[in-house]
C-alpha cells in the first residue's frame, strides 16, 4: 500500500479522498489555488501546496506544477477525484513518466473511451448494444442534417469529447437543426477544444441508468447499477441505488453488458458505463442502450456505496497499489436503496444561476451522509462548481430512503447563499417520483410546480422581525416604557413592513400583512401563535429561518430604497462573474426580445443572455474571450431607438 499521495483535485471529492486515506493510514498531499488558501481539504490534509492563481487553467489543470508537488513531497501516487485532470490521457502518461502512480485507469483505456463516436464503434464490436446514430468523421452541416432525417427526429445533438451535457442539444424540428448544431459545436468548443459531433435518435420516454464498474486491468465486477434520470438541463439532480423498476433480469444484461464494455479496453480502477434505457413501459433486456463511459470516480458514487458497503475510494487505492480486486462478482449484493441529493448554490426562481457568497451557516442532521468540501464561514467562489453538499440517505427500501431524504432536507440548514434546497425538497415530494415514474423529461415538464417556493407564513415573518429587532433576547426595545399605550415600531424587512407592539419582555403583537400574530415567550423559548418557533441563523445580510425551506429576511435600509438608478430594461447584464464566449450583435443593430445577445461561461455552465425587449444595440461592453464581473453591462440598448 502507498505511505502517501497527493490528490489533485479540490473541494467535496478531495475532502471525500482525504477521509478515506486517513482511514487507511494513508498521508496525504492537497493541492489548492489562491481562492482555496484556508478551503477544507487543505485543512484536512497532512501537506499542502500552492499551485497558483484561483483560475483552473492556472491552477487545478497545471499537470506539471501537480506532479511537481507529488515529486517535492514524496507522494508516491496521485488520486484525480473528478472532473480537472480526471480523464486527461496526457496527464496519465506524464505521472507514469514521472515514477508515479496513477489512481485511476490507464491513458490507454481514457483514450477508448474519450471521443463518444469512438466509444460507440468500440463497444459494437464487444456486442454491447448502442443507440441508433451517426458517429462518423464527416462533420459537414449538410452530411450532418441528413443523417439526423435518416435516423428520425427527435435526435440528439451531443459533443464526441466530454460530458455533463455541454455541447448537447435536443431538437424536435428540422427547421431547428442549424442553429442547434452551431450551438453545440461552440460549447464544445469552448469546453473541450473539439467542436465535433455526433448526432443519435432520441429515446422519446428515456431514463438514464448507468453501472458502476471495477476493473483490474484484466477483468471487471459491476457493483449493481444507479438510477441519475432525475436531470434538469442534462446535469443530475438526485440519483437513486437501485433503479426503480428493475428485474434480475435486466439487471444481469446491463451489468454483464457493462462489465464487457470494461473489460474491451482492460479497465482498471472505479468507472461508470452510462445506459440510456426506454421509461416508455417496464423495464426489458433489450431496451437499454450504451450512451458512454465515464473513465474515472462519479459524483453520485455514495449510493453505490450505501447499498452495497463497499468503500470505492478504498478499492481504487488497493487496485492501484497492485492488490487483487477485492471481491468476485458473486461476493457482492445489494442491501437496501439509497438516495443523494445535490446541494448547490443556485438561484432556482431565476433560472437555476449558480450563486455566490459566504457560507453563514452550514448544519446537516444526524440521519443523513453529507459529503462537503465547505463549512460555515467558507465562500462559495465563482471559480468552481457551486456545490456546497452531496446529501445521502439510505433505508431498506425505497419508500424508507425517500422519507428519510425528504426529512433530512427539511432539517439541513444553509445560510448566507441562495440555494436549491427547496426544490430539492419538492422533487422528493413529487407523487411521480415517489412512484418511481423517473424519466429525463420530469423535471421540465413539471417545473414550474417544482420550482415554485411556498409563501412565507406570517408566524416566520414575525419571527424574523424580532431577531432583526434585537427582542428576541430580551433586548434594550423592551425595557422601555410608554404611557397609556404598548409600545410600538413599524420594521421594514424585504418580507414587507412588520409593526411590533412590545407588551412586555416575552409579549409581543406583530402586525404582518394586516394580520396579527401572538409572539409569547416561556422557558422553552418563543411561540407564536401557538407554534414554535423554527431554528434559525443570524448573519450580516439578516436571518435566515430553516422553515423547511430557508428564508432569508433582512431590513430594508430606507436611505438606499430607490437610489439604484440602474439601466432598467435597456441593459443586458451579466449575472455572476464569468467568461464572454460569443457575442451574436454589434452596435447599431436592431434586435427584438428575446433574440440572443451573448454567452456567458460561468461555474462550469454557459449562460444564454437574450434582448429584454425590441431596440437598437447602443453600446457592447465585452468581448468574446474577456472575463466579466456580476452586474457589468454586455450589451446596452438605446432608450431611444426602440423599433416599432
Amino acid at each position: 500500500m502507498f505511505d502517501k499521495i497527493l490528490i489533485a483535485n479540490r473541494g467535496e471529492i478531495a475532502c471525500r479522498v482525504i477521509r478515506t486515506a486517513r482511514a487507511m493510514g494513508v498521508r496525504t498531499v492537497a493541492v489548492y489555488s489562491d481562492a482555496d488558501a484556508t478551503a477544507l481539504h487543505v485543512e484536512l490534509a497532512d501537506e499542502a501546496i500552492h499551485l497558483g492563481p484561483s483560475p483552473v487553467s492556472e491552477s487545478y489543470l497545471k499537470g506539471d506544477a501537480i506532479i511537481a508537488a507529488a515529486l517535492a513531497t514524496g507522494a508516491e501516487a496521485i488520486h484525480p477525484g473528478y472532473g480537472f485532470l480526471s480523464e486527461n490521457p496526457d496527464f496519465v502518461e506524464a505521472v507514469e513518466a514521472a515514477g508515479l502512480v496513477f489512481i485511476g485507469p490507464s491513458a490507454k483505456a481514457i483514450r477508448a473511451m474519450g471521443l463518444k463516436d469512438a466509444a460507440k464503434a468500440l463497444m459494437e464490436q464487444a456486442g454491447v448494444p448502442v443507440v441508433p446514430g451517426y458517429h462518423g468523421a464527416d462533420q459537414s452541416d449538410d452530411l450532418l442534417a441528413a443523417e439526423a432525417g435518416r435516423i428520425g427526429y427527435p435526435v440528439l445533438i451531443k459533443a464526441v469529447a466530454g460530458g455533463g451535457g455541454k455541447g448537447m442539444r435536443l431538437v424536435e424540428d428540422p427547421a431547428d437543426f442549424v442553429e442547434a448544431l452551431a450551438s453545440a459545436r461552440a460549447e464544445a468548443k469552448t469546453a473541450f477544444g473539439n467542436p465535433d459531433v455526433l448526432i443519435e435518435k432520441f429515446v422519446t420516454h428515456p431514463r438514464h441508468i448507468e453501472v458502476q464498474v471495477f476493473g483490474d486491468g484484466t477483468r471487471a465486477v459491476h457493483l449493481f447499477e444507479r438510477d441519475c434520470s432525475l436531470q434538469r438541463r442534462h446535469q443530475k439532480v438526485i440519483e437513486e441505488a437501485p433503479a426503480p423498476g428493475m428485474t434480475e433480469k435486466v439487471r444481469a444484461a446491463m451489468g454483464a453488458a457493462a462489465v464487457r464494455a470494461a473489460e474491451a479496453i482492460g479497465y482498471s480502477g472505479a468507472g461508470t458505463v452510462e445506459f440510456i434505457v426506454d421509461g416508455s413501459g417496464p423495464l426489458h433486456a433489450d431496451g437499454f442502450w450504451f450512451m458512454e463511459m465515464n473513465t474515472r470516480l462519479q459524483v453520485e458514487h455514495p449510493v453505490t456505496e450505501a447499498i452495497t458497503g463497499v468503500d470505492l475510494v478504498e478499492w481504487q487505492l488497493r487496485v492501484a497499489a497492485g492488490e487483487p480486486l477485492p471481491a468476485r462478482q458473486e461476493d457482492l449484493e445489494i442491501n437496501g436503496h439509497a438516495f443523494e441529493a445535490r446541494l448547490y448554490a443556485e438561484d432556482v426562481p431565476a433560472g437555476f444561476l449558480p450563486a455566490t457568497g459566504r457560507l453563514a451557516h452550514l448544519a446537516f442532521p444526524a440521519q443523513v451522509r453529507a459529503d462537503s468540501g465547505v463549512r460555515a464561514g467558507d465562500d462559495i467562489s465563482p471559480f468552481y462548481d457551486p456545490m456546497i453538499a452531496k446529501v445521502i440517505v439510505h433505508g431498506p427500501d425505497r419508500d424508507s430512503a425517500l422519507r428519510r431524504l425528504s426529512r433530512g432536507l427539511a432539517e439541513t440548514q444553509v445560510a448566507g447563499t441562495v440555494t436549491n434546497l427547496s426544490f430539492l425538497k419538492a422533487l422528493t415530494d413529487h407523487t411521480g417520483f415517489a412512484a418511481g415514474q423517473v424519466d429525463t423529461g420530469l423535471i421540465a415538464r413539471d417545473l414550474a410546480d417544482l420550482t415554485q417556493v411556498p409563501e412565507v407564513t406570517p408566524q416566520v415573518v414575525a419571527q424574523a422581525a424580532l431577531i432583526l429587532s434585537d427582542l428576541w433576547d430580551g433586548g434594550a426595545p423592551t425595557r422601555g416604557f410608554a404611557l397609556w399605550a404598548p409600545l410600538a415600531r413599524t420594521v421594514e424587512t424585504t418580507a414587507g413592513p412588520v409593526v411590533l407592539q412590545v407588551r412586555g419582555p416575552d409579549s409581543v403583537l406583530v402586525s404582518v400583512d394586516g394580520l396579527v400574530v401572538e409572539a409569547l415567550r416561556d422557558r422553552l423559548g418563543w411561540t407564536f401563535d401557538g407554534d414554535r418557533a423554527v431554528p434559525f441563523a443570524r448573519h450580516p445580510c439578516g436571518v435566515t429561518l430553516f422553515d423547511g425551506v430557508g428564508r432569508e429576511i433582512g431590513l430594508v435600509d430606507l436611505l438606499d430604497r430607490g437610489s439604484a438608478t440602474g439601466a432598467g430594461g435597456d441593459a443586458v447584464l451579466a449575472p455572476m462573474p464569468g467568461l464572454v464566449t460569443a457575442l451574436f450583435t454589434t452596435v447599431g443593430a436592431e434586435v427584438k426580445e428575446g433574440d440572443r445577445l451573448a454567452t456567458l461561461e460561468a461555474m462550469k455552465m454557459e449562460h444564454t443572455l437574450r434582448a429584454p425587449r425590441d431596440g437598437t444595440v447602443a453600446r457592447i461592453g465585452a468581448e468574446p474571450g474577456g472575463q466579466v464581473e456580476a452586474g457589468a453591462p454586455i450589451v446596452v440598448l438605446d432608450p431611444e431607438g426602440e423599433v416599432t
